[in-house]
């Protein structure tokens, strides 16, 4: 793992020898309506040496929707470039009933397109009797959609579980007003009324990190994301690198508390670290983890800094560096608010 290694001080980009670049889209690309600065033109780089496709879990549009607003952005990419929750549900729905079968959907114009385009039958109405229900993210979802999905899931008599899917479990959805809730918060609500989970398809579940695969035909990625959750621990469960960035959902403080399955390879500000030499860390022999200047050490449960150092974003690498290596809890340690303290809102 880059965060660990004792080599120089500098060692390669994060998108140095790698076949395929995976970005996600909300809090990387874009926030709401607006692009995010340096999004583009970096990711118009990478594009030069790599392959890079657009990995989202958001289900509201279709492909050809998503490929539109990047190139407005002024993205470079063609509507194959775009890998979505949508089409890792279809895929997965594919697998489990029979073709042509008739499923309920809750979600927007994403949704309807993979699963028409894959041939089921759409319904709206739980007294369709549908043979299984597709649940995702948009704007326009009320309580009636919800309510229907409730209706269809209901346990009947005699009846094995209907497939329920959902695209993603993003509790939140990053917009240029703010938070806002996400799918996941949705499929809570049917969950409440059902008693019990669906099956999900987006990051992290594998489905859409193997579609991606399969689809560009290497496995040598990295993954960037601005969820622990979702981006990074999807990554680190696909066996592939992955790289945080400050500019959306997870912050400091979600770093330093990162369990082990959710803990990036490297933290960047903005997407210029995506060409830039990443800083070593290197652990000194009384357990001391240094990035550039910046130096943290654990003495027991008490996490100290004993030089803030040249740069706030090496303070924090060096502090996830120390509490990582520590294998102790976070909320049994004493963490000072300079460690990860916001300096990137």
């Amino acid at each position: 793992m880059a965060l660990f290694k004792r080599a120089t001080p500098f060692g390669a980009a994060p998108a140095e020898g790698r076949d395929l670049i995976l970005a996600d889209l909300d809090g990387i690309v874009y926030r709401g309506a607006l692009a995010i600065p340096h999004a583009v033109e970096q990711l118009n780089a990478a594009a030069t040496r790599a392959r890079v496709a657009y990995l989202t879990n958001n289900a509201s549009r279709t492909s050809v929707a998503v490929m539109e607003q990047l190139r407005v952005f002024g993205l470079r990419l063609e509507v194959n470039d775009v890998v979505t929750s949508p089409q890792a549900a279809t895929a997965l729905l594919a697998r489990t009933v029979a073709p042509g079968s008739k499923v309920l959907v809750v979600g927007g114009d994403g949704l309807v397109d993979e699963l028409t385009k894959a041939g089921f039958e759409i319904t709206r109405s739980a007294d369709d009797n549908p043979d299984a229900v597709v649940q995702g993210f948009a704007p326009h979802i009320g309580w009636q959609d919800l309510a229907e999905a409730s209706f269809a899931l209901a346990e009947q008599p005699g009846r094995d579980p209907l497939p329920w899917i959902a695209t993603n479990t993003d509790w939140t959805l990053p917009l240029e007003r703010g938070l806002a809730p996400g799918n996941g918060t949705l499929v809570s609500a049917v969950h409440t009324a059902v008693q019990r989970l669906p099956e999900f398809a987006g990051k992290p579940e594998p489905a859409i990190f193997e579609s991606a695969f399969e689809r560009f035909g290497t496995r040598n990625a990295l993954m960037i994301g601005d969820r622990l959750d979702t981006d990074m621990k999807g990554a680190r469960a696909a066996g592939i690198a992955s790289m945080h960035v400050l500019t959306g959902v997870d912050r400091p403080k979600q770093l330093v508390a990162a369990s082990s399955d959710m803990r990036p390879d490297f933290i960047v500000e903005t997407l210029e670290g995506l060409h830039a030499p990443y800083p070593e860390t290197i652990i000194e022999k009384d357990g001391t983890a240094k990035v550039g200047t910046a130096r943290v050490r654990m003495e027991g449960h008490i996490v100290k800094i004993v030089d803030r150092g040249d740069a706030p974003i090496n303070l924090l690498r060096a502090g996830c560096a120390a509490i990582w290596a520590s294998g102790l809890a976070i909320y049994g340690l004493q963490v000072p608010e300079a460690l990860y303290e916001d300096h990137w809102r």
